[in-house]
């Protein structure tokens, strides 16, 4: 991920939840914040594709999308991400 300005958040954990992030920030040699930081990543992620799933369902791929996808020339255009 792209290292942005930080900001400084305070967020109530109950005892429980401070304890299993902290048992997973130790099983990988990591901080309480980068745990957090990166399920809260995820979390978004997770967001974004349900929103991208409701607009694909709301609005379907026309055939001739889906015929890329049979086609690996199709895609030869597309750049590397």
């Amino acid at each position: 991920t792209q290292c942005m300005a930080s900001v400084r958040v305070a967020v109530r954990l109950s005892a429980d939840q401070v304890e299993r992030v902290d048992g997973v920030a130790k099983g990988l040699h990591s901080s309480r914040s980068e745990v957090i930081r990166r399920a809260l990543e995820l979390y978004l992620y997770r967001l974004d594709c349900e929103r991208d799933a409701r607009v694909y369902a709301r609005e379907p791929l026309t055939a001739s999308e889906l015929a890329l996808a049979d086609d690996p020339a199709g895609w030869k255009d597309t750049p590397a991400w």
